[in-house]
This record gives structure tokens, C-alpha cells and sequence, in this order.
């Protein structure tokens, strides 16, 4: 296995796309709705996880891995087996650059029957052992909501802002001052009904703020990270190929100390730099202190490989699944989540 390599950067480009209302749409959701604090739904978690619990995802799947987890957590059991929502982003409070214990998974859906809806993010508090999902929603200018159908590979969080993957268009912005509490409790259906709102029984909605849309069409979207170790902080994404004899790519844009991507009004942000990934079925990439880690998939049955490149490239056991991935850096200790049902828990291993 090579190492990685630069590749030109040009493909990567980025252009601010925050038209179609969605301003217009946030104005008219803060004269209808309750916005609230991202405290308060933490504080108001409804769901609870276990620390080290087996779900299938504890003793079992970590026992080839060397060096072992120092710490994980397993979702509640409805989350552990659905088959119709599957984790896939993760990112953490140490990302956007404040305290606490917080971790963000993003998820989508996959229904066997009925309504498609969309993509929810699970705010999770590991000093509490609770969490609460929040459902991803698109607002209007005229103010009504709807799903937002992607597959969210990745979610990166910085300042105030979440960075979700969309693959084949770029990445969708959301931010956490912009929560907003249904005042309906309809569990079928969602927008606006007579003078209330609906969210598919949720008690929260993130409305979408702003996205970055590619240039060039070529490139994909399948997870996202935040590297503070580079001058400025930087945003990565890259792709998945599951194509044999074919690699992906990964890339980084610089950041502002808000978060935004940094380029002009209205002109196309370049990518710091890019590379070529050393291997296929990469599901996550994190730089950090001139190392880049990446999570690799073996399927549904099989185990992955984390995989890390610095002077050398040394291979990992990894659990069934890996998706992901993000660091908190004064533990010194990398997280990722895996996905299938039965084996869900989000951990974190050694750097």
C-alpha cells in the first residue's frame, strides 16, 4: 500500500449557495415557533445510552482490536436495531472548538414503507448518558418544512456551525442557534397543519441555514472532519469508492474563527490541498498533526481497519461497521460510529 498522495486540488471547489428562501423561511420559524438553545436540549435528552454496554457492539466486536477502545457508548435498544434509521456522521463539542462531553451523529433513513424522513442528528452527552434526536429539516420561504434526503456521510462541527455531507452536491449548513421546539404532536406527517407544525413526532427541527455547492460536479461528499492542528483550522471531506482498483480522494478547506469556509462573497473557495487516499471503502478521514487517519469497511459482517498514515502506513483492527471519524484532542483519543443493526455504539481508541 502506497502512501498518500497529492492529487490537484482544482476539483474541489466551493461555491456558497444559501438561496431559495431559506433566510425568508428561518424568519418566519422564529415568529411561529420556539427557538431554543442547544443547552436545552441537551438538558431536556429523552434517550439514554450505555457506557461499555455489550449491544453487540462491546466485547464481542472490539476483541480483535489492538489497541482495544479506551471508551464507548451503545445507543438505547431501539436505536441499536432499527432498520430503518443508520448512523453515519460524528463529530464532538472538542471539533467546534468548546467544552463539555458532547458528541453529534448524524443518521439517515431508510424506509421499508411510508413517508421518507430525511435525516436527524442525536446530540449526545456523555457526562449524562442521555441524548435526543433532532430531525434535519428544509424551511421554505414561506416558512414550511419538509425532509431533507441525503445520505449525511459525514458531519463536522466548528464554532456554531454543522457541516452535513451531501454526496454528489457538497456540504448543507446548519447551525445550533437555529433550534426550533414543534409545537404539534403528529407522528405521520410533516410541515405546517392549520396553525401548528408537524416533524414526524419530533420535538426539535434544525433548519438548514446555508450550503457550499462543487464547481466541478466530479467531486463526492462522503464524510466530514475538522483538522485544528493546520494554520488556519481546516474542513475535510472525501469520497468513498467501493469501486476495486480505485481510490478516493480527500480534501481540505480553510476555515474562519466563525467556522464559515473562507472566500469572498460570491467566488469559489479553493481546497487547501487534496490527496489521493491509499486504499478503497474509506468511510472517514481525519488529519491531525501532520497524521491522517481513516476508517476503512469490510461490509456488514466483516471487520474494518483503521488505517494510519504519517512517515509510515500501519493498519488497525477496527470493529464491524466503522463510519465517521473525529477526535477529542486534549484525551488524545480517536471516535468513530459503526452503523449496522445490533452493533451500534459510537468509540473511541488511542491516536
Amino acid at each position: 500500500m502506497s502512501q498518500m498522495k497529492a492529487v490537484s486540488a482544482e476539483p474541489f471547489g466551493l461555491k456558497r449557495d444559501g438561496g431559495g428562501g431559506l433566510a425568508a423561511g428561518i424568519k418566519i420559524l422564529e415568529k411561529e415557533l420556539k427557538r431554543v438553545s442547544l443547552d436545552t436540549v441537551l438538558a431536556k435528552a429523552n434517550r439514554v445510552m450505555v457506557r461499555k454496554g455489550s449491544a453487540g457492539a462491546g466485547a464481542g466486536a472490539f476483541a480483535t482490536m489492538k489497541p482495544k477502545p479506551v471508551d464507548w457508548y451503545t445507543f438505547d435498544a431501539g436505536d441499536n436495531t432499527t432498520r430503518e434509521w443508520y448512523p453515519q456522521g460524528l463529530t464532538c463539542a472538542s471539533d467546534a472548538g468548546i467544552g463539555g462531553s458532547a458528541f453529534v451523529v448524524s443518521w439517515y433513513h431508510s424506509p421499508a414503507s411510508g413517508a421518507e424522513r430525511g435525516v436527524r442528528l442525536s446530540f449526545l452527552n456523555t457526562a449524562t448518558l442521555r441524548y435526543r434526536h433532532v430531525l434535519l429539516v428544509r424551511v421554505g420561504a414561506d416558512g414550511n418544512i419538509a425532509p431533507i434526503n441525503i445520505h449525511a456521510g459525514g458531519v463536522a462541527w466548528y464554532g456554531n456551525l454543522l457541516y452535513v455531507a451531501d454526496t454528489t452536491r457538497g456540504l448543507r449548513v446548519f447551525d445550533t442557534r437555529q433550534i426550533f421546539e414543534i409545537d404539534g404532536d403528529g407522528t405521520e406527517s410533516i410541515g405546517r397543519k392549520g396553525d401548528v407544525y408537524e416533524a414526524f413526532g419530533y420535538r426539535y427541527v434544525m433548519p438548514q441555514t446555508d450550503a457550499w455547492t462543487t464547481t466541478s460536479g466530479t467531486a463526492r461528499f462522503s464524510f466530514a472532519a475538522v483538522d485544528r492542528s493546520t494554520a488556519p483550522d481546516t474542513l475535510i471531506s472525501g469520497e468513498y469508492v467501493d469501486t476495486a482498483g480505485t481510490v478516493g480522494r480527500v480534501a481540505r478547506w480553510p476555515l474562519t474563527e466563525g467556522g464559515i469556509l473562507n472566500a469572498p462573497a460570491g467566488s469559489v473557495v479553493k481546497a487547501t490541498d487534496a490527496y489521493a487516499l491509499p486504499a478503497g471503502k474509506i468511510q472517514g478521514a481525519l488529519s491531525h498533526e501532520g497524521s491522517w487517519y481513516l476508517s476503512q469497511t469490510a461490509g456488514s459482517t466483516g471487520n474494518g481497519t483503521l488505517i494510519v498514515v504519517g512517515d509510515t502506513v500501519r493498519r488497525r483492527p477496527y470493529p464491524v461497521g466503522p463510519e465517521d471519524l473525529t477526535c477529542v484532542r486534549d484525551k488524545r483519543t480517536l471516535w468513530s460510529v459503526s452503523e449496522f443493526a445490533g452493533r451500534r455504539a459510537v468509540y473511541g481508541v488511542p491516536l
